[in-house]
C-alpha cells in the first residue's frame, strides 16, 4: 500500500474511516451538538457528494466538476438516504484506494486533494462523536 493509498483509507497518519465510524447509529450521526450548524449526518453526506465527485474526475468518467453539485445536504437526511450515504463511502472509498495505487498525474492530484478533504472532515465527524459522548475506543493520538 503507497502512501496516497493510506492517506485515502486510514492507517497512515488517518485514522480508519471505519473505526471512525464504528457503532455509529443514525440517531447519533443525526444529533446535532449546540453552537455547530451541521451534524454527522450532514458531514458524511458532503463527504459522499464530493468523493463521487472527485472519483469521477480522476476515474475520467468526468472531466470537470459538475455545475451545481450540492454538497450540503437542504435538509437532514432520512434513515434510508444516511444508509445509502454509509454504503456509498465505503464503495467510494474501496474505489479511491484502488485508483490510488498506480494513479495517471491527474488522478494522483485529484485523490491527493480529496485525502486531505476528507482527513479534515473525518476529524470532525470524531470530533463530533466525542463532543456528543460517542466515541466507542479509545484513541492514542488524542489521549483515549
Amino acid at each position: 500500500m503507497n502512501l496516497l493509498q493510506a492517506s485515502l483509507g486510514g492507517s497512515a497518519a488517518f485514522r480508519e474511516p471505519d473505526y471512525i465510524l464504528e457503532n455509529l447509529t443514525y440517531a447519533g450521526a443525526s444529533t446535532g451538538v449546540p453552537g455547530l450548524p451541521y451534524t454527522i449526518a450532514d458531514v458524511l453526506y458532503h463527504i459522499s457528494a464530493t468523493m463521487r465527485a472527485s472519483l469521477n474526475l480522476a476515474s475520467g468518467r468526468a472531466s470537470d466538476w459538475p455545475e451545481g453539485l450540492e454538497v450540503w445536504p437542504d435538509t437532514p437526511p432520512s434513515t434510508e438516504e444516511y444508509a445509502g450515504i454509509r454504503l456509498d463511502i465505503g464503495l467510494a472509498l474501496a474505489e479511491a484506494v484502488m485508483l490510488a495505487e498506480d494513479p495517471s498525474e491527474r488522478a494522483r492530484e485529484v485523490l491527493t486533494d480529496l485525502a486531505v478533504h476528507n482527513a479534515y472532515h473525518w476529524g470532525q465527524v470524531a470530533l463530533l462523536r466525542r463532543l456528543q459522548g460517542d466515541w466507542s475506543g479509545e484513541d492514542p493520538v488524542i489521549g483515549g
